[in-house]
Parts: C-alpha cells; structure tokens; sequence
C-alpha cells in the first residue's frame, strides 16, 4: 500500500566512527555486520527517490528546553578528532524543509535553535555513508532536547507535518546507539541486566510494535546507559500514522555496545521509478593501508599506565620528556583528553591531572604530557623523587566528549561530572565510580568545592565517560 505522505523513509543507524574504514582501520572487521547493513540502508532510502533526509543525532550541542538545527546554507564536518582528517561529509541544508519544520514546531509551543559549527559523530557517521554507498541530496540536522519523551514524539509528528507542507520526498534517520554495558570492559561499564533494554527494543521492531520503545521500562533506559532512545521517540512520532514496515537489518555488540541498523518505515517508489540500483548489502569499503605509526599490537590498554611510568621516571630521574613511541596503536594514535593518576602501592592519592578536551594531537602526546603534570604541578603535592618511584603505581583515564546535561541525567558510577559557574570563571571536575561517591549531587558538591564554587551557586553541569586503564598489580 502506498503512502499518502511525503515521508518516504524512516531509519534508525548507529554512529561509532570506528564504522569508517579511515578510523577504524583494521578494526572495521568487527563491525562488518553494521557497515554492511548501512549499503542496505542506503540502498533503501535511493530506492524511496527521497530527495532530503533529516538526520537527529543525541550528539548534536544540547539546549535543555529546545531543540537545534545545524545552520546552512552548507553543513559540514571532517573526522580530524578521529586521526582521518581527509575524510570529510558535506552537503546543502534544505534551507525550506528546516524553516516549516520551525514552523510547525512553533505552533505546537516546540522551539528549533540554529546552530553553527561541525557537525557531530552522531549526526557525520551515517551521512558519511549514506553518501559514500550512492545517496546525494539536501540535508537537515537535528538534535534532541531535555523536554519529555511525549514532546519527542509530538516534535516527530510536526516534522513529519512539515515534510507533508513541503511535499517533497524525504527520509529521516534517528542517529543513535542502544546500551553501552553490555559486557565487562564496555565504554560504561557492565551491567547484568543492559542487555534486556536492546532485546526489547529489536523485539519490537522485528514485531512492528514501535509502541513496544516508547513505553519501555524507563529504568531499564538508565541502566541500560543508551544514547539512541531519545532519536528513536521523534523518529517513530515522523512515523506514527502511517503503515509500518519495520525490520531490524542488523544488530552486533562488538564493543559492548549495542549497534542496530533498521527500518521503519518504507513507502512504494512511484510507478515510474527508474533510479539508481541500490547498492548490495554486501558491499565492501576499501580499507586504507596501515599508516606508519599504525599497530596491530597492544589494545587491552595495559600501553596507558606503561607509557605513564616510562615518562614519569625518565622526567624524575633525568629531567627528560621522551618522545611518543614510534608505532602507536589504535587507542594511542587517536585524538583524546585523558587524566593520569599516580598512587602509593598503600592506594593513596600521590598526584592527578589531566585535560578536559584534548590539546595534543593524539592520545600518546596528551598522556605524556599529563603525566609529567601529574608528577611536579599537582598543587596538593610536592614532586614526586627518584626515591619514591619503586613505590607508585599508575592509571590513566580517557574521557570521551562532554555533554551538557541536568542533574537527573548524571550516575556517579558511569559518568564523570564538569561543574562550571555561569560566568564561566571557575571549572572542577570528578572522574566516575570514586569510591564514597555515590549520589549525582555529592558528585557535584563535591566538584563545585574543589572549583571553589559557593554552595547554592546556580552552575553549568557536562558528563563525560571515562575509560580507566591501570597497572596489574
């Protein structure tokens, strides 16, 4: 049965830029299952003839009580931050679909924030693909708000409304990954019962019961630590309605995190069709070759702390900053903020710094550098000395990107907080799953004081996870 709407196609697509053959390298292997579905994906939304797609990622600069919209007349992005700064995504924002979707949402009391700069991972991951696997046209971009799951499906149904004012076709795909605890060493942490949360929501779409996601056991969202739930509420209010067609096209957990490529919603192309082919869904990405600071070797992680004692003693005992090594691995080689702290073999707290965003080119670089911090310009401590250095151990935190966030979405166990007054003079910041810390509003007690923030100061709160790396001792 043909649809009466403009809307064409409706998808949802994971965005770990390890998917893209120039960051994951060798590594796209283990997300073969999901690059392949992404061909199919594409192949979907050519064969629809949709002329836009929107895209809503959970990635996109967050404002609590609004949503945003990337400003045009180009939208754009490279992968620099992911050590692939040739691959680069562009495309012409659909300057007339964005105006109605404002539109339409300003009736229903909705606002749409314009916003200028790069695109997000969430937002650059699947439009990388859909336009390397054949699809070109206009784009919008979105990103959720911290308002109710009810005004994420109303919003979806203003934008499925403007795409019907416009009449053009279009497609949207909700950007977004399901749980990230699904086994130990997961960017979040384990968790024993995460894993319901995806089986639920496959479930769901494989029975053609989206209604199955909205009404989800909303703790089991939190404990799941998803990022994709949000993206799939609007996505499934653009489609409410209209005649379902849902299939899951894929699903893997390489990493712990659940990756699902699906389908919503598919309307027949018109009689007429005679576009392009779809590409196979088996399509294979040209890998590039191994650079020469690239290494299959070493990527449990144990390299982080040993590069920490390396540079510590070589600085201490002869005043020496070494260079980052020569062959770097996957995790070494990319572009991230990290912490290096230094204890007593007893477990006390011997000195701690580190950069909230990166600064360095690659995560070697910004480790050596807070390393060296960390040993002589913790202000709590004295510099550490030669004699001491038998008796240290070392560990090292990488953060991933903060987000701005409220109270309610901070878990002292899984993220580490950013406490910023609003004049944005004084910053303190906690790292996650500190032991005695284990409410959200300790954890930004506890980081206002050391900022120096007064109590009852009305702050600026991000999250961030961290990924901590320590010795075996």
């Amino acid at each position: 049965m043909a649809s009466t709407s403009s809307l064409v196609f409706a998808g949802i697509a994971p965005h770990p830029p390890i998917m893209v053959p120039e960051v994951g390298r060798e590594a796209i292997a283990d997300v073969r299952s999901s690059i392949d579905a992404m061909a199919a994906l594409t192949g979907r939304v050519i064969e629809s003839e949709a002329e836009t797609v929107i895209l809503i990622s959970p990635h996109a600069p967050l404002e609590p009580d609004a949503f945003v919209a990337y400003a045009g007349p180009e939208i754009h992005v490279d992968f620099a931050n992911f050590r692939a700064p040739t691959e680069t995504v562009h495309a012409e924002l659909d300057e007339e679909l964005l105006k109605e979707i404002t539109r339409a949402g300003a009736e229903q009391k909705f606002e749409v924030v314009r916003i200028r700069g790069d695109l997000d991972h969430g937002t650059a991951v699947p439009l990388y693909f859909l336009q390397r696997y054949g699809w070109h046209g206009r784009v919008v971009a979105l990103g959720y708000s911290f308002l109710s799951n009810e005004d994420h499906l109303r919003f979806g149904s203003c934008i499925r409304a403007a795409i019907d004012k416009v009449g053009r076709r279009v497609a949207f795909i909700a950007s977004g990954d399901l749980s990230h605890r699904l086994k130990p060493g997961a960017p979040a942490g384990y968790n024993l019962e995460a894993h319901l949360f995806d089986e639920e929501v496959v479930e769901a779409i494989r029975s053609n019961s989206t209604r199955r996601i909205v009404t989800i056991d909303q703790e089991l969202r939190r404990t799941a630590g998803e990022c994709g739930y949000r993206s799939m509420l609007v996505a499934i209010g653009v489609a409410q309605e209209l005649e379902s067609r849902c299939e899951v096209i894929s699903y893997e957990a390489p990493f712990g995190v659940g990756y699902m490529v699906a389908q919503l919603l598919m309307s027949e192309p018109p009689a007429s069709a005679g576009g392009p082919e779809s590409p196979p869904a088996s399509a294979v990405l040209s890998v590039p070759p191994a650079s020469a600071s690239g290494s299959k070797a070493q990527v449990d992680g144990a390299e982080l702390p040993a590069l920490a004692r390396q540079t510590i003693e070589a600085f201490v005992r002869e005043k020496k900053v070494i260079s980052a090594p020569e062959k770097l691995s996957e995790l070494l080689n990319q572009r991230a903020a990290c912490f290096v702290s230094i204890k007593t073999l007893d477990g006390d707290l011997r000195g701690c710094i580190g950069t909230i965003e990166p600064e360095k080119n690659t995560l070697a670089e910004e480790l050596i550098a807070n390393a060296i911090s960390a040993a002589t310009r913790d202000p709590r401590f004295p510099p550490v000395r030669a004699v001491e250095l038998p008796s240290l151990k070392y560990s090292v935190d990488v953060l991933s990107q903060p987000e701005l966030v409220r109270l309610e979405d901070l878990d002292p166990n899984v993220y580490g907080v950013i406490v910023e007054d609003q004049d944005g003079v004084r910053r303190g910041l906690l790292l996650p799953n500190l032991e005695g810390i284990d409410t959200a509003a300790k954890q930004v007690e506890i980081a206002s004081r050391k900022a120096g923030i007064p109590p009852g100061t009305e702050v600026k709160l991000w999250r961030f996870r961290s990924e901590r790396y320590r010795e075996e001792t």
